[in-house]
């Protein structure tokens, strides 16, 4: 008889422990969508000043990465704040966008964005549900996947103020748009696996994902689908 209590303590432990991560998740994924929501709301609103953010570029891509890596580390224990991080730095990505989506519109490629934003919700939901019914660990990749990173944002800088060549930013952008779908198996693994302390932690690293993804295919889209 204490077997048996045991195997059921152990079976109600559990479900108990399945359904707190399906929970986890379903609050991460509605997050995160109302974190593109928070992006979009960030586009449309700023868009009319495309010129002014163009100049001030590099000042709105500073205080992104100040809320991302302090604002968001600050507040990780604090509920509430880590919410208001977290949808003025997905705002801020939005505003971010404005130059490359208004260049896209003044050439007539307004289309792609839907386009982009299409495929890039298809790839990154056939990548998730890739991620969490595997039966792979994928937890190695993490350090991997990082060095690669810092390869590439050392390579992209190099092009950007050195070499200048259209076709090597094709490649580093086709390597970007690799990486980052790496990046969502590995992530969402670990959100299913319980690696993330809170959702909003798990929603930044699914947001980031998603949000490179979907500028790689924006700037592959818009250079192919340019006539010139």
């Amino acid at each position: 008889m204490a077997l048996y209590d045991r195997d059921y303590a152990s079976a109600q432990a559990g479900y108990v422990q399945e359904g707190a991560s399906v929970s986890f998740m379903k609050k991460t994924y509605q997050l995160l969508a109302a974190s593109m929501i928070a992006a979009a709301a960030g586009a449309y609103v700023t868009m009319p000043y495309a010129e002014a953010i163009m100049q001030f570029k590099w000042f709105i891509f500073g205080a992104e990465l100040l809320v991302l890596f302090f604002g968001l580390s600050m507040t990780r224990s604090k509920p509430g704040l880590n919410l208001a991080m977290l949808f003025l730095f997905t705002f801020l990505t939005g505003v971010s966008l404005v130059p490359l989506l208004a260049s896209l519109i003044g050439m007539g490629n307004g289309a792609v964005i839907g386009n982009a934003f299409l495929m890039t919700s298809v790839l990154f939901g056939a990548l998730s549900l890739f991620a969490i019914n595997s039966k792979s660990d994928y937890s190695s990749w993490g350090k991997p996947l990082f060095i690669t990173l810092i390869v590439v944002i050392i390579a992209s800088l190099v092009n950007y103020f050195l070499l200048q060549s259209p076709m090597m930013h094709i490649v580093i952008t086709a390597g970007i748009l690799l990486l980052f779908s790496l990046f969502t198996i590995y992530d969402t693994q670990n959100i299913a696996n319980g690696a993330y302390d809170s959702p909003v932690d798990a929603a930044v690293s699914l947001y980031i994902d998603f949000l490179n993804m979907f500028v790689t295919l924006l700037q592959l889209l818009g250079i192919f689908g340019n006539d010139d």
